[in-house]
């Protein structure tokens, strides 16, 4: 009986944003055609591999007024020369001392022409339509900054992983922040230059992005742009991976605000879900063979639609209910982590 009834739980909570997420699509998608002057900012260190190809994509872009201005941060390697060989009259490239990703956009942002300021990392490979898409959706004058979607480039499991989480949250942005975003992530946001003057430029933390969006929220909205997408490298070992979201989550932790009922209630409410979805599903396979085809079946019909629609891999979505048990793992014992850390920290 129990098992039942938390699998109720798990069905129900995942039903609620999947029924959110078609409903979506009935609201009106507000954009505007607008032309301003645009500057993508590429912050740099050590991408002597990447660099190249995303400046590529970002002159690629399908957007009549823009520069790209490449911000090398005191890079041990030869990304600077690298950069330089790329011949192209809207691309600026500049190399400062090292002193971190917030600084690096800061001295972008201080050289940078445009009205607008669009961010993307050195790794990142922006859609063609991503700046378009991306200012279209500054149709009030109260929306000071845009957000678009990220995906994840590669083939193993983890990387694999890694582009479901995103279009999980692609799918829950587009559903519940549509018109006012938790955050604008840093491989792919806009923001009005004027907003950013007024607030001192990007805010220097570990998760610059986060902060950047929820002290920018002082000054106006912040939106969601799905159809702005830039494809990114992620870690490929679990280590890695591991230092990386710790990294983000020990970030995010200091930062959460709004009180028990809201950021804290949200993160506190997940942490529960997941233990259901680490525990039911195994316990499901040993003891009731015909309701884990159930939660299987389910699980993967509610990721289905949203990898068609946001253009995801079809096989990924067939592997969703595995990964989403991996994902439920994996975070609960990270958040139980931060928890310790957060609450015990080390002298």
């Amino acid at each position: 009986m129990l098992l039942e009834i938390a699998l109720t739980i798990i069905l129900l909570w995942d039903s609620y944003f999947f029924i959110t997420y078609l409903i979506s699509f009935l609201h009106n998608y507000r954009i505007m055609e607008l032309t301003p002057y645009v500057s993508v900012l590429i912050p740099a260190y050590n991408e002597r591999r990447t660099i190249k190809r995303a400046i590529e994509y970002a002159l690629n872009q399908d957007y009549p007024l823009f520069e790209v201005v490449v911000i090398d941060d005191g890079s041990e390697d030869n990304t600077f020369e690298k950069a330089r060989t790329i011949k192209d009259p809207h691309l600026r490239i500049f190399r400062k001392e090292h002193e971190g990703k917030a600084k690096a956009l800061n001295f972008g942002l201080e050289n940078s022409k445009g009205e607008i300021i669009v961010t993307t990392d050195a790794d990142g490979i922006l859609d063609r339509n991503a700046v378009k898409e991306l200012v279209k959706r500054f149709y009030a004058d109260d929306i000071v900054a845009v957000g678009g979607q990220v995906r994840v480039l590669g083939r193993s499991f983890l990387e694999r992983a890694q582009d479901v989480e995103h279009l999980r949250i692609a799918m829950f942005r587009r559903a519940k922040e549509l018109e006012d975003l938790s955050i604008a992530p840093g491989p792919i946001s806009a923001f009005r230059k004027s907003a950013l003057e007024k607030l001192g430029g990007f805010i220097e933390s570990p998760v610059e992005d986060y902060v950047t969006t929820k002290s920018i929220k002082s000054y106006g909205r912040v939106v969601y742009a799905p159809k702005a997408k830039v494809y990114v490298k992620m870690p490929k070992r679990l280590g890695e991976l591991w230092n990386q979201r710790k990294r983000w989550f020990l970030g995010d932790l200091k930062h959460l605000g709004g009180g028990f009922m809201k950021e804290w209630a949200f993160l506190l409410i997940g942490d529960l879900i997941s233990f259901l979805d680490v525990v039911v599903p195994p316990l499901l396979l040993f003891l009731s063979f015909r309701l884990f085809i159930i939660w299987y079946i389910f699980e993967m019909i509610t990721m289905l639609i949203p990898t068609i629609v946001e253009g995801g891999k079809l096989f990924n979505a067939l592997l969703f209910p595995l990964i989403t048990w991996f994902w439920a793992l994996f975070y609960l014992s990270l958040h139980v982590y931060g928890y310790l850390k957060f609450l015990v920290p080390t002298r």
